[in-house]
């Protein structure tokens, strides 16, 4: 068995078993799955997320691998993915609670308790009437460099979201937001990989979700360019000639999520 437990937990949970204890938190269900459950709970004046693991069975993991998915088998990637990036400077959530129990990985129960991130706004809601009405030059640049240069460290640190979408970037909003003093957050980790480095299909992948989830948003090719240069940390000459066939297939890769969401929605 793996416990973790800080405050507010150590103490509200002082000399109870925390695998019942965390199923006993009531609040707003944002997924209730067969095996996962995900919602925001108050415990102490304060606001958290949890995430509760019960186990996917033998026959869900079998498919996910039959389909050449990776499954998500606990609670363990997320925890792992917030100490890594907390680790490399990247701002993530902050765990407060995380156990982990049983050996069979089909029927393993563990969960994860993040403090809330508030307030906050997502980059995708943010950028819903960029097209309409574009933000000011400068505040969007500033937000392609900070995005540009949190998943850039977080490939160089081995992690791989696996879900790296702009909705997963949330800007804090506790004070006004300018160009010159702006921060995000990355957050939903629970499918990210750690290793010591992560193979470039996977940093690929991870790219190539970005790029699909930004094309709605009236982004320039200059805008694209400034990324490119502040994730390779590299003169953008450089980065045009050592990289030409992978932005090739990024921008390919991307047009093909895209076809295929007009086509399925957000079942991708």
């Amino acid at each position: 068995m793996k416990l973790f437990l800080a405050e507010p937990f150590k103490t509200l949970w002082q000399g109870k078993d925390p695998f019942v204890a965390v199923e006993q938190l009531q609040g707003e269900v944002y997924r209730e799955l067969e095996g996962r459950r995900t919602l925001r709970a108050e415990a102490a004046g304060q606001g958290f997320f949890v995430k509760i693991h019960r186990g996917i069975g033998w026959g869900e993991i079998v498919k996910n691998l039959l389909t050449a998915k990776l499954p998500v088998l606990g609670a363990k990637q997320e925890w792992q993915a917030i100490a890594r990036l907390t680790e490399a400077g990247v701002p993530t959530m902050t765990a407060v609670a995380y156990g982990e129990r049983g050996m069979n990985p089909a029927r393993q129960h563990s969960f994860i308790v993040t403090e809330e991130l508030a307030p906050t706004t997502d980059l995708e809601q943010l950028s819903l009437t960029w097209l309409e009405q574009p933000p000011a030059p400068r505040l969007k640049w500033a937000l392609i460099a900070e995005v540009a240069g949190m998943t850039g460290t977080m490939h160089r640190a081995g992690v791989n979201h696996r879900d790296c979408y702009i909705c997963h970037f949330l800007l804090h909003t506790d004070k006004p937001v300018t160009a010159d003093d702006l921060r995000l957050s990355l957050i939903d980790l629970h499918r990210a990989q750690v290793r010591a480095a992560i193979p470039p299909r996977w940093r690929n992948k991870d790219l190539a979700a970005l790029y699909f989830s930004a094309l709605d948003i009236g982004l320039t090719r200059r805008d694209k360019l400034r990324f490119l240069r502040s994730y390779f940390r590299q003169p953008l000459r450089q980065t045009l000639l050592e990289h030409a066939r992978l932005l090739a297939w990024l921008e390919a890769k991307a047009i093909r999520l895209y076809a295929r969401k007009q086509r399925y929605g957000d079942a991708l």
